[in-house]
């Protein structure tokens, strides 16, 4: 199934995407998607109804962040070798773990550049649905608590995060800096999470192409460490890291100006397109 949310920040109604590509309304069956939406017992209940009987939807509107009240938001940094090389960094022995302070936003909602910021730029990475609760889980068992898959933009000011003092986080964390979705796109549909293109554009032209089987740390080993170290709960989101090609790794490196635009994807999980913005509250809300 391919689930999404959809109208203003605040007024998100739930949808799928049936098999023929048509928006399905689901605020007939279900309140809301949220982390029990996405437990076994959950997403078992939607795949028992026939999409054809469901409302169509004729223009969605603004996409939403594919569920509700997101859980937490952990990154992993450096997963790919390549990515790794043009950040002239050492490939890391162990996942190097990250969280994001900033709530997700739509998959087409603006990005919003923080105050006198220089070096904001773009990552798209896989993002990882947890949906089954996770602490101390093997390898082999890893990918059996995941609800589903989705895209997500990592987008990063690389001044906060590398040449100020303190964590990552400074930079991974300012808002607007989660773009998630479209959609949800539940696992059964993903047989292998670890043989998936993604790229990204900024203004058309291509920066990034890659694939996740060139990840250092799969999504089953990622899920394994990340469960030695926190519970994992229905909601929470993992994105697994980035291809190279961001803007840091250009020569001269190229980063994010107000009114750019990023245009990116996952093979079966859809586009994102995000005009970039100076710095504006009111583009917050």
């Amino acid at each position: 199934m391919k689930l999404f949310r959809h109208g203003l920040p605040g007024q998100e109604k739930p949808a799928l995407i049936d098999p023929q590509g048509q928006a399905r309304d689901l605020s007939g069956v279900i309140d809301d998607i949220c982390a029990e939406t996405l437990t076994p017992a959950g997403l078992q209940s939607l795949r028992a109804i026939d999409p054809q009987s469901l409302p169509l939807i004729a223009t969605p509107g603004r996409i939403g962040v594919p569920f509700a009240n997101p859980g937490k938001f952990i990154c992993v940094g450096l997963n790919y070798a390549d990515h790794a090389a043009e950040a002239g960094a050492e490939v890391p022995k162990e996942p190097i773990l990250f969280t994001k302070w900033s709530r997700p936003t739509g998959a087409n909602d603006p990005v919003v550049l923080p105050r006198q910021s220089l070096k904001t730029d773009w990552e798209v990475e896989l993002g990882v649905i947890i949906g089954t609760q996770a602490r101390y889980i093997s390898r082999e068992a890893a990918l059996s608590h995941v609800a589903g898959y989705c895209v997500i933009n990592d987008v990063s000011e690389r001044e906060y995060q590398l040449e100020r003092s303190g964590t990552w986080d400074k930079g991974k964390g300012c808002d607007t800096f989660g773009p998630i979705g479209p959609w949800l796109v539940t696992a059964d549909e993903i047989p292998d999470p670890q043989n998936l293109d993604l790229w990204l554009e900024v203004n058309g032209k291509r920066f990034q192409n890659g694939n996740t089987r060139t990840m250092v740390f799969d999504v089953a080993t990622l899920i394994h460490e990340i469960s030695q170290f926190t519970t994992l709960y229905p909601g929470d989101i993992i994105s697994t890291g980035t291809p190279p090609g961001v803007g840091m790794g250009q020569k001269p490196p190229v980063y994010l100006q107000p009114g750019d635009e990023m245009r990116l994807g996952i093979a079966g999980l859809g586009e994102q397109t995000q005009r970039v913005y100076a710095w504006d509250a009111a583009l917050l809300d």
